[in-house]
């Protein structure tokens, strides 16, 4: 008899079709639920090119006009974009979603790769889903549709720490100090590296943001005066603390106490998250889990900071790497592992969610939270973001090499094949001399 037997498909167009699946779910969030912000940011960088060097003017008198807005980052930073004076603008927002497109790239590769591998997962299929997933990541799309540099920065401070600094390069240090010279917010890391006391990595990402700062002042001497003396200090220029966006601990301060900003809160906040950051910081040094520092560190530097719009939250990752880490480590118990996959798929949904803008100006009763939702969110990964054990204190069975960077099998992954073989040949010689059957417990 013949009977008809469904051809299955090959598994790599499985993969395929999958990953297009996905791809086209994400899109379709976005088009729902992304907001369209016409890369604002990029055009406040563009007019300001626009007005320093094609008309003479002040690159920190420019206003986008309509808007109190302009431009507020140091001199370094705009000697590297003022080429953008020389472009048009739709070449502009070409070369911003390709940079950051690419050091999107390179991110997710380096937080999660070491996953990847570890798991034995395909490697091209897991990095086509994990950029998809993080395409919907609210923080990643608003620094994409604002134009803004966000990325590009954690991109210069991820591979300085996780390929430099780990690696005991010479340079280790260089790229903190350059994305610290463009953005001052990055200098947290610095600090970073003088709590975990590495003084040379410290060292040059100082000696770099120094030379930066300086040569910056030597091309631009009127600008850099303006902006030390006068555009750093002038809070106007960036926006109200209480804005929903401003998910800073200076936002919860804000909202809490509108319209008093509250100050004196937000010192104590600021100093309480400095504090556990400090402590955590220091264990995660000791058992060498440099992915946990620089998670912890992106974090606080997000609530310290007087201002962090939710697009500055981009450095919330690292966490998210984390999370899974250890919530796909055979090495944990299976309960622990479900109660970190449970927090890291709630707390990666909930930065997708664009939750703060629906309690906007309404900070009372449940606004209270759902207005603060990413800044309680990130006080919550500050203080139970999981740091890898020494394997005496493990829960788990001994390793011989940290997980996060293995590639290799560890050592619960070998069988006892002494013990195996010596009870099979127990069961053998039983047989022989008729001593009934015995199962072989265990092997």
């Amino acid at each position: 008899m013949l009977t008809a037997v469904r051809p299955k498909l090959r598994p790599r167009v499985k993969q395929v079709l999958i990953v297009a699946a996905v791809w086209a779910a994400v899109w379709a969030f976005l088009a729902v639920a992304a907001a369209r912000n016409g890369y604002f940011d990029l055009k406040v960088y563009y007019g300001a090119m626009d007005y320093w060097v094609n008309k003479g003017g002040d690159i920190y008198d420019y206003l986008v006009p309509g808007t109190p807005y302009g431009f507020t980052y140091p001199p370094f930073a705009a000697a590297l974009m003022s080429p953008m004076a020389l472009i048009g603008w739709h070449t502009a927002i070409a070369i911003s979603v390709t940079m950051n497109v690419v050091a999107l790239g390179f991110i997710i590769t380096w937080l999660i790769g070491p996953v990847i591998r570890r798991q034995g997962w395909q490697f091209w299929f897991s990095l086509a889903i994990a950029f998809a997933l993080v395409a919907a990541f609210e923080p990643v799309r608003e620094t994409v549709n604002f134009g803004q540099v966000n990325i590009l920065l954690l991109f210069m401070v991820v591979g300085d720490l996780l390929l430099l600094v780990r690696g005991g390069s010479r340079l280790g240090g260089i790229g903190i100090g350059l994305a610290t010279a463009i953005k001052l917010t990055p200098g947290v890391f610095i600090v970073y590296l003088l709590v975990t006391r590495r003084w040379r990595a410290a060292a040059v990402s100082t000696a770099t943001a120094a030379a930066a700062t300086w040569a910056a002042a030597t091309f631009a001497p009127d600008a850099s005066r303006v902006f030390w003396t006068d555009a750093m200090w002038n809070t106007d220029r960036v926006g109200s603390a209480s804005f929903v966006s401003n998910q800073a601990l200076s936002g919860l301060a804000a909202r809490l106490y509108s319209p008093d900003p509250g100050k004196p809160v937000w010192m104590l906040l600021v100093l309480g998250a400095l504090a556990v950051w400090v402590w955590r910081v220091r264990k995660s040094v000791k058992v060498r889990d440099d992915l946990a520092g620089l998670a912890l560190t992106g974090l606080v530097g997000c609530l310290v900071s007087p201002i962090s719009w939710i697009h500055h939250l981009v450095w919330v990752l690292p966490s998210m790497a984390v999370l899974l880490d250890h919530a796909t480590d055979r090495g944990y118990d299976a309960r622990r592992r479900r109660y970190l996959m449970i927090f890291g798929v709630f707390s990666f949904l909930l930065l997708c969610s664009r939750t703060p803008w629906a309690f906007h100006q309404k900070f009372d009763g449940l606004g209270l939270i759902g207005g603060n939702a990413y800044v309680l969110l990130m006080v919550a990964l500050l203080i139970t973001l999981p740091i890898r054990e020494p394997a005496s204190e493990s829960s788990g069975p001994a390793r011989l090499t940290n997980p996060a960077t293995s590639t290799g099998p560890v050592v619960e992954d070998v069988p006892d094949l002494v013990e195996i073989d010596r009870r099979v040949s127990a069961a053998f010689d039983a047989k022989d001399a008729g001593e009934p059957a015995r199962p072989l417990v265990g092997a």
